[in-house]
């Protein structure tokens, strides 16, 4: 009995010492290998392209971190996440693949009547409300199930709601609400 409490204990040491590797970086090449802190158990490598600029970012992330894709309008990103030693240097899926056929509104500043096409494994539209530079912002788009599911978790988003279907996240959804509210309205009058 001694003798198996003995090597669990050995097991154990060996084992809750280790700590995950991943590379960090916020640029295309990534050499820089880290122990990832306490809490964050999974590596993440991210890209997004605003109008054509790309962003690279390679790091430790908590073990909620999901892989998917996201079209803006403006811009494209991809996040993958794994849990293996230095394995976030893998080549991210190209969020500008194939259309899927669903489209969703965006934004552009001034209007949330533009739309996107989706593609890949986007199979949501989203609206969320965020604050970037200090000011509170509309962005919609597609968006993949699992980044829908995990929206809570990006700092700035104020609220964020997915939904399934072609142009579900804007302008129709007021269209209808408006003519709800005028067909209320008038029956109203029309029977008092």
């Amino acid at each position: 009995m001694d003798l198996q409490i003995s090597i669990f204990l050995l097991f154990f040491l060996f084992t809750a010492g280790h700590s995950l590797s991943c590379y960090e970086c916020t640029s295309q090449t990534c050499t820089q290998e880290i122990q990832c802190p306490y809490g964050l158990t999974s590596c993440l490598n991210a890209k997004f392209n605003v109008y054509v600029a790309p962003v690279t970012v390679r790091g430790c992330a908590p073990s909620v971190c999901p892989s998917g894709s996201i079209n803006l309008g403006f811009g494209r990103g991809s996040s993958l996440c794994c849990n293996t030693d230095l394995c976030n240097d893998q080549k991210l899926p190209d969020p500008a693949n194939a259309p899927n056929g669903m489209k969703c509104y965006s934004c552009d500043g001034n209007t949330c009547s533009n739309t996107v096409k989706c593609s890949g494994t986007e199979d949501r539209c989203f609206k969320a409300t965020a604050t970037i530079g200090g000011k509170s912002q509309v962005l919609k788009g597609c968006v993949s199930k699992s980044l829908c599911d995990a929206t809570k978790l990006i700092p700035g988003v104020e609220s964020a709601s997915c939904c399934e279907g072609n142009l579900c996240n804007g302008v129709s959804s007021i269209t209808q609400s408006f003519l709800f509210l005028c067909c209320s309205l008038l029956s109203f009058v029309l029977l008092h």
